[in-house]
């Protein structure tokens, strides 16, 4: 998968600057092509660059960011954006979600919790070019096969070696697959589609965290929760209570 490139926007310089320096760019394939403090500026940045992911604060002059983000969708459909603030307001959570943002983070950022963010857009990204390229294409890469056996696989124990055997493929050629094609290992991928899937089930059915953790592939639901927590911050359940109290 290529290098994202990536656009930073918030009137705080040093806010910039920490994003620069201490998240790993280069080890999650990303690229900072370029940097705005403001709404209108940050307008002709996303013209001129076009940058696949835009990292944007909304309290930012002359246009908030929730403003750029809609003004943006009219020319760029595809492109990502992550909402990095520092208001824990559910009606700025629920206007980026409906402008169907990729992540909302609060300041001060954890950037680990960034890092998450970051694979789980990539691996978002990846599906949605695999869709695309399979409506073009009749022969099946590889990838996305094993891609597909995984989401139908999900709850049933899971290795490199158990898909080097289904797929008669030496293991490690499936571990650089993974890296080339979509750009997170292997781990890293099984475990975003996995918690993707928890979710999905926290938020639409009554199952308890122990049903959900065998369906989302962990036969200890105390391994799972860990796993969740690291993850998204919270517990299952808290993720579901939050959930729950925000939609009555």
């Amino acid at each position: 998968m290529k290098r994202l490139k990536v656009l930073l926007v918030d009137d705080e310089i040093m806010i910039r600057e920490g994003f620069k320096r201490l998240f790993d760019w280069e080890s999650h394939d990303c690229e900072v092509v370029g940097e705005a403090a403001d709404g209108m500026e940050a307008l002709a940045q996303i013209d001129t660059l076009r940058p696949d992911l835009v990292i944007m604060d909304i309290n930012i002059p002359i246009m908030n960011g929730l403003k750029v983000i809609q003004v943006s969708r009219m020319k760029h459909p595809d492109m990502a954006f992550v909402i990095v603030s520092g208001y824990d307001d559910f009606s700025y959570c629920r206007e980026a979600l409906r402008l169907q943002i990729t992540d909302y983070i609060l300041k001060p950022v954890d950037y680990e919790e960034f890092g998450h963010c970051i694979d789980n857009l990539k691996i978002s990204l990846f599906e949605k070019q695999l869709t695309q390229e399979e409506e073009l294409e009749t022969e099946e890469r590889p990838i996305a096969a094993i891609t597909r056996y995984l989401q139908e696989h999900l709850a049933e124990d899971i290795s490199l070696n158990i898909l080097s055997e289904e797929f008669h493929l030496n293991a490690q050629y499936i571990s650089q697959l993974f890296k080339s094609e979509i750009g997170v290992g292997f781990l890293t991928y099984l475990t975003g589609i996995r918690m993707e899937k928890a979710k999905k089930l926290l938020l639409s059915t009554s199952l308890s965290v122990a049903e959900i953790s065998e369906r989302a592939g962990y036969s200890d639901y105390r391994v799972f929760t860990k796993f969740f927590k690291k993850h998204e911050g919270c517990t299952p359940s808290q993720f579901r209570r939050d959930f729950l109290d925000h939609n009555k």
